[in-house]
């Protein structure tokens, strides 16, 4: 019996500003909702803090922010999508999840050039899926996340596991 992949080609799909995103499902560990976060100082303006999710302190980023897009108000929409991708576990925060959807490799076209100057979010975005009459930027989380934000991340893990950083 061939096992079939479940989650290929399925999406989870989050609003942020006037544009959907796309995320792939196999990084999606879960979404909860919105929780108190713990600013880290210093830190990049995207990068909002940590959280604590069951007793695993996760970093988490705001992904209007991290795309240049004006910041918004939090509510009760707002969702923080837990990712693992590379060992590394961080929460996007977003302004409310849409669906998942399943958008078929034949449907996956590669991100377009034009215009790319001025849209900053465009180089996380790694490719466009067409969802029938709907367009869904698919994010790369390689590029969500730059080296530097990873190591302040696996700094942030390390401390925990070393169990510094506790008053």
């Amino acid at each position: 019996m061939v096992e079939h992949d479940t989650q290929k080609d399925k999406y989870v799909t989050f609003k942020s500003g006037n544009e959907y995103f796309g995320l792939k499902i196999e990084y999606v560990n879960e979404i909860i909702v919105f929780q108190e976060i713990t600013e880290i100082p210093e830190s990049e303006d995207y990068i909002k803090g940590l959280i604590n999710l069951r007793g695993k302190i996760i970093p988490v980023i705001d992904v209007r922010i991290r795309f240049k897009q004006e910041p918004f108000e939090y509510n009760d929409r707002t969702c923080i999508i837990v990712i693992n991708f590379r060992d590394t576990v961080v929460g996007l925060i977003v302004e409310k999840i849409a669906e998942v959807v399943e958008i078929q490799e034949e449907n996956i076209l590669p991100s377009p050039t034009i215009g790319k100057a001025d849209k900053s979010q465009n180089k996380y975005v790694y490719a466009i899926g067409k969802v029938g009459d709907a367009v869904k930027l698919l994010l790369d989380p390689d590029r969500l996340l730059n080296d530097e934000d990873l190591a302040v991340i696996n700094q942030v893990e390390t401390e925990e596991e070393n169990g510094e950083g506790e008053e």
